[in-house]
């Protein structure tokens, strides 16, 4: 079956020190179009100087990078790990250049530190002029910053989401209405055995065990806690209240102690401004 569809071109925007997050980035925006991009009309395209830029020579690599990628962006994903990139002949970092060029035209831009440890070789003269731009940055706007990439991800879709309802949504569809609350969430518990190298060198496994909550309606889930319901689990991380968009799945890691009942979660949220709440085997 053939769709039409508005392409809405993402630019993912970054020194080379932090590969991770933006394939993280790309897998949002790969996960977003696997749920909504035949319900809702639209596609996000990721553009990455790795697979969307062509070689050519004549002009500063980085005045190549903004013909190519920066002109044809509707939005802009910047990430920064702990480099601020290599000096153009404009800005302190080709990165930085993509930055101010995009703000300049008006685009939006969403920008995202690593709060993760520094690697053993980091050179201190770039995390320093990274630090310096970032203290500039709090007299401009907002900015905000990602432990892991899970993390990342889910903010990288919250963001896309205020970006089409400003932008381009209420162009084009009107709000869907609310699932019904017996269909809300899908929840289910995971596990995997891993290897693991102990100090010794001997190869032992353990068991790492997760819950995968996934908002199985048509509009955005706000409030969502995850909480145990069974003396058995430990579960931190969710006790502050989140967002959970419709068609996104989320997961948070758990540790069962010995003895006790079945594992058992209990999740709330809001719907339509009342609280809901239920629970699960898992």
């Amino acid at each position: 079956m053939t769709q039409l569809a508005t392409v809405v071109n993402v630019m993912i925007a970054s020194p080379s020190d932090i590969p991770g997050a933006r394939d993280a980035v790309e897998r949002a925006l790969r996960s977003w179009n696997s749920t909504n991009t035949l319900g809702r009309g639209f596609v996000l395209h990721p553009l990455r100087w790795e697979t969307d830029s062509v070689p050519m020579l004549g002009h500063h690599p980085q005045a190549i990078l903004n013909e190519q990628l920066l002109t044809k962006a509707d939005i802009i994903i910047a990430l920064f790990g702990s480099r601020v990139g290599s000096e153009t002949p404009t800005s302190i970092s080709g990165t930085v250049e993509e930055i101010e060029g995009a703000v300049k035209g008006g685009k939006p831009v969403h920008l995202y530190f690593s709060e993760a440890p520094h690697p053993a070789d980091v050179d201190l003269a770039q995390l320093q002029a990274l630090r310096d731009f970032r203290t500039k940055l709090q007299e401009r706007g907002l900015y905000g910053s990602f432990e892991n990439e899970d993390e990342l991800l889910t903010k990288v879709w919250s963001a896309i989401e205020m970006d089409l309802r400003d932008m381009i949504q209420p162009l084009h569809t009107a709000p869907s209405a609310p699932a019904s609350t017996t269909e809300r969430f899908l929840v289910q518990g995971q596990s995997k055995r891993e290897p693991k190298t102990d100090s010794k060198g001997r190869v032992r496994h353990e068991t790492r065990r997760w819950v995968e909550i996934t908002n199985r309606g048509h509009d955005d889930a706000e409030g969502v806690v995850l909480e145990a319901a069974s003396d058995r689990m430990l579960l931190p991380g969710w006790e502050k209240p989140r967002t959970v968009h419709a068609g996104q799945k989320q997961s948070a890691g758990f540790w069962l102690h010995m003895g006790g009942g079945e594992p058992r979660v209990r999740l709330t949220w809001k719907e339509n401004g009342e609280p809901m709440s239920k629970e699960y085997d898992i």
